[in-house]
């Protein structure tokens, strides 16, 4: 905390309320404990615990932004939860908080001083610094290309269970699901032969079957992109993470292989144009806000590369979840390669307007279409299966 000022930051409301950074100086944390020792199942009491702390607000006014909770389970077993609100905190930022923190346990275990070198820029700096860079010239070179990749973007119509309601519901679940090894490696093979990512190849591969559902041919998606393009951020922890918004057009019944290019080269343009911020891109397009729908796009992709894991607490099946997801989209599709190569996904979905087993039909179509993209990119969209061998 310490370390990071943008640990000890509050956002505070001015009298036009306009909220602006204040950075507390370095004080001891305040560390909860809790006795679980004697329980007759400490892993469930503590999933319990994690769980109920997730669900309690932060105040953003008043700080702190981050709150912890040693645990303990037995005379040598502990576990540390630590919670933070997302705008002091991104992904990336909690792999640089989870490897600055062994590192400066283990020094402290050894009586040594901090391992870490001094961080030459803040969190702070770097809001300041993108503010004065996103003028003039560069603005309009970044918005230019936005206003002509997203010019009059057409609404994801997705068949639902329900209506639509007239106000955006939050309330969500989630279902997880594998992709057969057999059609991940022919996946892997697809991707190195064009020269796209697997990100690419699976997002492909999830706008055909959102054209299919939606017999819309104008796609689409939002991503999630680091946004650490400067060396000064890689070991910065705060909110970086951009929104991407990458369209498909599914016209003419292209072959996949012929799409896979289209999303690759759309998306490395994107990427190009990454510092522009979503709300701010939202806010120049002039979108009509419909409160029952997100604007721009309504599903979200990401792909993830995970690490094998040494954990002793993964190994005994702590696996905490909260009792109710909120979900920001109709929909949201995560995708992840472990390191022994077995391709996962989990999708997200709306409760408001999806029935469970609709969205375990649609796995089901998503699986049946990536094991043909694997075996047979060469198709047109149109010749692609999506029916499971029981439907």
């Amino acid at each position: 905390v310490e370390r990071h000022e943008v640990l000890r930051t509050r956002l505070v409301a001015d009298a036009d309320g306009i909220p602006y950074q204040i950075i507390d100086p370095p004080k001891s944390f305040d560390l909860q404990f809790a006795d679980l020792s004697d329980r007759p199942s400490p892993h469930r009491a503590v999933q319990d615990l994690i769980a109920t702390d997730a669900a309690i607000p932060f105040d953003l006014a008043m700080g702190p932004l981050l709150r912890g909770t040693l645990i303990r389970l037995a005379d040598d077993l502990h576990i540390l939860a630590l919670c933070m609100h997302h705008v002091i905190s991104d992904e990336w930022s909690a792999k640089i908080f989870h490897g600055e923190f062994l590192s400066l346990y283990e020094a402290f275990r050894a009586g040594k001083p901090s391992p870490l070198s001094p961080l030459p820029v803040q969190y702070a700096d770097f809001a300041q610094w993108q503010r004065s860079w996103l003028t003039g010239e560069i603005l309009e070179e970044q918005l230019g290309y936005w206003r002509r990749q997203l010019a009059q973007p057409s609404v994801l119509d997705l068949p639902t269970d329900r209506a639509r309601p007239p106000v955006r519901d939050t309330a969500g679940a989630a279902l997880d699901f594998r992709i057969s090894p057999e059609a991940a490696e022919g996946l892997r093979a697809l991707s190195r032969r064009t020269g796209a990512t697997m990100f690419m190849t699976l997002l492909a591969a999830y706008t055909v079957l959102l054209g299919r559902y939606s017999r819309q041919d104008d796609v689409l998606v939002g991503t999630p992109v680091a946004n650490r393009n400067q060396a000064e951020t890689e070991d910065l922890i705060g909110f970086f993470v951009n929104t991407l918004v990458l369209r498909a057009d599914l016209s003419g019944d292209p072959a996949f292989t012929d799409l896979l290019q289209q999303v690759r080269a759309t998306a490395l343009d994107a990427y190009g144009h990454q510092d522009l911020p979503f709300e701010q891109l939202v806010d120049e397009l002039g979108i009509d806000r419909d409160r029952s729908r997100t604007p721009l796009f309504q599903t979200l992709f990401n792909y993830l590369t995970t690490e094998p894991s040494n954990d002793l607490l993964g190994e005994q099946g702590l696996d905490i979840q909260a009792e109710s997801l909120t979900i920001k989209f109709d929909l949201v599709l995560t995708m992840s390669s472990t390191a022994d190569g077995e391709l996962m996904g989990s999708i997200q979905y709306s409760t408001a307007l999806f029935d469970r087993s609709t969205v375990e039909r649609l796995v089901g179509h998503l699986q049946t279409l990536v094991e043909c993209v694997a075996a047979d990119p060469g198709r047109p969209l149109s010749a692609l299966p999506l029916l499971t061998d029981a439907e």
